[in-house]
């Protein structure tokens, strides 16, 4: 029987882990080892382990015998694939919100861009890399579908560190915003099919700005 304090505990390294890793505080080859981490988190070496098998299993680590867990990261094949994903599954997400959208979400969805264009001409990087992901987290749960939310949520978790490298690229914030401005105002029209387009070309446009960005510090 898992006691609820153990569970409690484990979601919470699991949690601040991930977040470590996707954010790249812990690097690649890094190696994570339970004395350390429960020395680290003030907790026993139990939900420090069970924490670390669950991040076994997402693929974010590798456990080792006599290493412990070794950081894996997520890998540029992982981002190709993350991506083609996304624009699949978030030019359907538009389709569905620009015909299924409520009047809550029509505000939330504007009020971020608005928010965006105003931090865009303060040159306020760490708002802007915000409200994308406010964005386009509207956008899953406007759609009506709480598959769809689950995953492309996922996905994007999975990218944290990698899109706020592509984000920092000269001129992509400002893009980014325009692109956003037209995916909202097709939404705003009911026109799902230009919402569908008008999202894969802004995923593909990301692709390949976090291809630019990933060759230029290799």
């Amino acid at each position: 029987m898992i006691h609820k304090e153990n569970a409690s505990l484990e979601a919470k390294v699991y949690i601040e882990l991930q977040d470590a890793i996707l954010s790249e505080q812990f690097k690649k080859g890094e190696a994570l080892t339970e004395t350390v981490l429960s020395e680290k988190f003030g907790v026993s070496r139990t939900p420090v382990r069970s924490a670390l098998q669950r991040l076994s299993e997402d693929g974010l680590v590798k456990i080792v015998p006599n290493r412990g867990a070794v950081v894996l990261g997520v890998t540029k094949e992982d981002i190709l694939d993350i991506y083609r994903i996304r624009m699949r599954l978030e030019g359907l997400a538009s389709a569905m919100a620009a015909q299924t959208i409520t009047d809550e979400y029509k505000k939330k969805l504007t009020e971020t861009v608005e928010l965006s264009e105003f931090y865009l001409q303060k040159n306020d990087t760490e708002h802007l890399k915000e409200l994308d992901t406010s964005f386009h987290r509207m956008i899953y749960e406007a759609s009506g579908s709480q598959t769809i939310a689950r995953i492309l949520s996922d996905l994007h978790l999975h990218t944290k560190g990698y899109r706020r490298i592509a984000l920092a690229v000269p001129g992509r914030l400002e893009k980014t915003t325009e692109e956003h401005r037209e995916i909202l105002n097709a939404i705003l029209e009911g026109n799902a099919e230009e919402a569908d387009r008008l999202t894969c070309e802004h995923i593909e446009h990301a692709l390949a700005n976090m291809m630019t960005a990933l060759s230029d510090i290799e």
